[in-house]
């Protein structure tokens, strides 16, 4: 069986939010609870904490394993480095990012999954939505696939437009999915990303997985019908408490 690791980047450093993942939740930090949750998924080798802050560090080697790593601009870059710094050289690494406080394991499980496809070297999670709200909302990142489930494209826009229809009809005259940014990785995949350079495409939508479309990479995208609140913002933390309440296996 190929082995699966679980890296989760968390850095200190946030315009909106610095020093999320220590932020506590209910009586745990965020960073806690998504170890745990991570924990729960079946046929884990190892779930790895990857940061470069000392406060981080310190926390979360009281209930994870912790790699340390220099400074990255994505999270994709710091688990490249954790990856090579444990020396995992084969198998899938699932890159949980460290304000996924509620992920699921059945996600996880889903997106290694996807890996009994030889040809997948890269997957990613997307949720179909249907209020016209999130789907003009920029912040909310789209995805159209292929027939085989492979990413067309990723916007900020809404994607596809229906041509001759009001816009807060599009919900129910196409099919919308926004992207979740959970991904897992063939180890060499991984590798071979972190040494790719920033395309047109990525610069103009700031967002990453567009660099590896532009560079031939495909991205096998799993659905599902779980969500749980982004946490961007001090403000989100009301929404997540909330949240919780009304999700009490999850505490």
């Amino acid at each position: 069986m190929i082995p699966v690791y679980i890296i989760i980047p968390a850095r200190y450093a946030s315009t909106r939010f610095p020093g999320k993942p220590l932020v506590p939740i209910a009586g745990k930090s965020m960073i806690q609870r998504v170890v745990e949750q991570a924990a729960r998924s079946v046929g884990i080798e190892q779930v790895l904490v990857a940061t470069d802050d000392e406060r981080i560090r310190n926390h979360a080697e009281k209930f994870a394993r912790v790699v340390m790593t220099g400074e990255h601009a994505s999270g994709t870059d710091r688990c490249a480095e954790a990856a090579s710094l444990r020396k995992i050289t084969h198998g899938i690494v699932v890159n949980v990012q460290g304000d996924e406080p509620f992920i699921q394991p059945e996600q996880i499980q889903s997106l290694i999954h996807a890996f009994e496809d030889e040809t997948v070297c890269i997957a990613s999670l997307m949720k179909p939505m249907h209020d016209p709200i999130f789907i003009h909302d920029p912040n909310m990142v789209k995805v159209v696939c292929r027939n085989n489930g492979d990413a067309l494209y990723f916007s900020r826009q809404a994607i596809p437009a229906v041509r001759g229809c009001d816009p807060t009809e599009w919900g129910r005259q196409a099919v919308y999915c926004k992207h979740i940014g959970v991904y897992a990785f063939r180890v060499e995949t991984l590798q071979a990303l972190a040494l790719l350079t920033p395309g047109r495409l990525e610069q103009a939508e700031m967002l990453e997985q567009l660099r590896w479309l532009e560079h031939g990479y495909n991205i096998r995208m799993v659905e599902t019908n779980f969500q749980s609140p982004a946490v961007d913002s001090p403000d989100d933390l009301a929404h997540v408490e909330n949240f919780l309440k009304s999700h009490p296996e999850l505490s």
